[in-house]
């Protein structure tokens, strides 16, 4: 809640100035707000796609895969280092298809997270970005296998205002889950050193504040 009465303020404010000066318009129709270093937090709807769940779900397999896609909510908080770069964190969970093998198949994920900027003073701006972190899968919030992730990816920016901006971002996830029986007693994410693999593809449609914290 505190986040969105932020940004409502943020834009309300950016109205009235730009309501008392008379030809900033023109200017502000296209250009961006030249950025300072910055706290910056935001909120995703988040959607998880397997690509391929890999030794999560061998070919082998007697039961069904209990890794499919699913959707959830993200929260993000990190620091915006002038124009150009963006370091974080962000976490993440998400409901995925597990073939009624769990009755609530929770993907946790908690990652550190970096973006570039390609800067050009425009107010739709792409970026590069990357990550890693830790993820947990499980029943009911549980833990059935927990692992490390990376992530990279790219996406874009748009400035509503000097402090809000939406966003959406298309990332690839490897995940490297720790190998375990599940409730059927088959093996998953069998691998070198005891972990497996599994491919996603991550898309996120956020809404990020800079500098949320009211100044008296």
């Amino acid at each position: 809640m505190w986040l969105v009465v932020a940004t409502v303020t943020a834009l309300g404010s950016t109205s009235l100035a730009g309501a008392g000066s008379p030809g900033t318009d023109d200017v502000s129709a296209g250009a961006r707000t030249a950025q300072s270093d910055t706290p910056q937090v935001g909120f995703a709807l988040a959607a998880e796609t397997v690509v391929s769940p890999g030794s999560v779900c061998p070919g082998g397999a007697a039961a069904p895969c209990l890794l499919g896609s699913g959707g959830g909510v993200a929260v993000r908080f990190g620091y915006r280092l002038g124009s150009f770069w963006y370091f974080g964190g962000a976490y993440e969970f998400t409901r995925h298809d597990s073939s009624n093998l769990m009755r609530l198949a929770i993907l946790q994920q908690l990652r550190a997270e970096g973006r570039y900027y390609l800067e050009r003073g425009n107010r739709a701006t792409g970026f590069l970005a990357a990550g890693v972190g830790a993820h947990i899968y499980g029943n009911d919030w549980g833990a059935s296998t927990a692992g490390g992730l990376v992530t990279t990816g790219a996406g874009v920016e748009l400035e509503l205002s000097p402090k809000a901006v939406v966003a959406a971002a298309a990332m690839y996830r490897l995940l490297i889950p720790k190998s375990y029986r599940d409730s059927t007693g088959e093996q998953r994410g069998d691998g070198p050193f005891g972990f497996g693999f599994a491919h996603m593809i991550g898309l996120e449609f956020a809404l990020e504040v800079r500098d949320p914290v009211p100044h008296w």
